[in-house]
């Protein structure tokens, strides 16, 4: 084996982000603590590269020693960073699946409004496709199966505890209904 070529590893994936069409942060995950520390150091890092592809039509590209695979959609773009070394093929179809799993997620259109308003959703994503680093998924149905089944895990969200509140009271407001209904009819004889 060539000493020059890097050890293969498991850590694929180096970040994850998502920029609106002004370059503006909206959600971001860096998986490899050295690459970028900081948080200047991590947008400066984002503003760069959205300055380099938000006019580009391809869907690769190479800055600073990183592989970056890239798509845009109305008013956001998605990427994900790999090593130069890392095979393209791969880091797009995280890409994919992060993309494909949010439309699913969020049924309407992709845009800025909608993952901002989704943005839990938008979280269980990341987190289903990768672990630190590492490619755990890349089919967005199953991605969005395992969210599914994480929400009916789970099912005291703030809509369900009001959705079933409001279920509470309109059952108490028919059984007070009920109640005077018969008093009514009970004086009536």
């Amino acid at each position: 084996m060539d000493s020059t070529s890097p050890e293969p590893s498991l850590y694929t994936v180096k970040a994850v982000f998502i920029l609106d069409n002004d370059g503006n942060r909206l959600l971001s995950k860096y998986y490899d603590p050295e690459l970028y520390p900081s948080l200047k150091e991590q947008k400066n890092f984002e503003s760069n590269v959205f300055d380099k592809t938000h006019k580009a039509d391809n869907e690769i590209t190479f800055l600073e020693g990183m592989t970056i695979v890239y798509k845009s959609n109305i008013d956001l773009f998605f990427y994900v960073v790999g090593s130069a070394q890392e095979n393209e093929l791969m880091l797009m179809s995280v890409l994919n699946c992060v993309f494909d799993s949010l439309s699913y997620i969020i049924r309407i259109n992709v845009e800025r409004q909608s993952l901002l308003d989704n943005m839990e959703g938008v979280l269980l994503v990341f987190d289903e496709i990768i672990d630190g680093g590492v490619i755990i998924e890349s089919d967005p149905q199953q991605v969005v199966h395992k969210i599914i089944y994480r929400a009916d895990e789970n099912p005291l969200t703030e809509q369900s505890v009001t959705q079933h509140l409001t279920e509470k009271l309109e059952l108490s407001t028919n059984v007070l209904q009920s109640a005077k209904e018969q008093i009514k009819w009970s004086i009536l004889k």
